[in-house]
């Protein structure tokens, strides 16, 4: 999609059409119909399926691999190239940082998607993590308890066993959000200086 309308030229067909469906995305119940019938519901597809490509990461690389010099691709073609390796070799290797700032995106976005799980998912035992606390967190009525359940709901807090599955839930995100936070300020600072 970083290429001239010389190289493919579709480009600008297909440009408009990822514009639009990102200014426009479709809307829950369309979207629900479609998991629906494509017989998606309570899978683990019907989560990722959805969101799998989402186009501003589409635009963020679409834009980075536009600002890598043209030279470039001219120097790799010169000593015979394609365009597989020049993907591979030259291109993928020099966008690390946008790469780890997207996956970073991603995998943040999948992992506090907790509305999906509960649209697409029928049965408790299929919902993801998110979805499962987020239903814990319900707070209980203590008009409806009888007083024996009252009596024990004090003896035991359930926020300090819902503070405890909380944290439990961050953990893989706080562990991984470290190794791509240098890659992320760099991926960010890239496009703030222009020459």
């Amino acid at each position: 999609m970083s290429r001239t309308t010389k190289q493919l030229p579709l480009r600008n067909v297909v440009m408009y059409f990822l514009l639009f469906n990102m200014l426009f995305s479709p809307s829950m119940i369309p979207m629900y119909f479609t998991v629906k019938n494509l017989g998606l519901m309570d899978s683990i597809w019907a989560l990722v399926l959805p969101s799998a490509v989402p186009i501003f990461n589409v635009m963020l690389l679409m834009n980075y691999f536009r600002n890598i010099p043209k030279e470039m691709e001219e120097a790799a073609m010169m000593d015979g190239a394609g365009p597989w390796y020049m993907m591979i070799r030259i291109f993928l290797p020099i966008a690390v940082s946008t790469v780890a700032v997207i996956t970073l995106f991603s995998i943040v976005g999948h992992w506090n998607a907790f509305f999906d799980g509960l649209i697409y998912m029928n049965k408790v035992e299929h919902y993801p993590l998110q979805t499962y606390i987020q239903q814990l967190i319900v707070k209980i009525d203590p008009s409806k308890l009888t007083v024996e359940q009252l009596v024990k709901l004090q003896n035991v807090s359930a926020k300090t066993m819902n503070a405890a599955k909380i944290f439990i839930s961050m953990l893989p995100i706080l562990i991984l959000y470290p190794f791509l936070q240098k890659y992320f300020i760099h991926g960010i600072m890239l496009g703030s200086v222009k020459e």
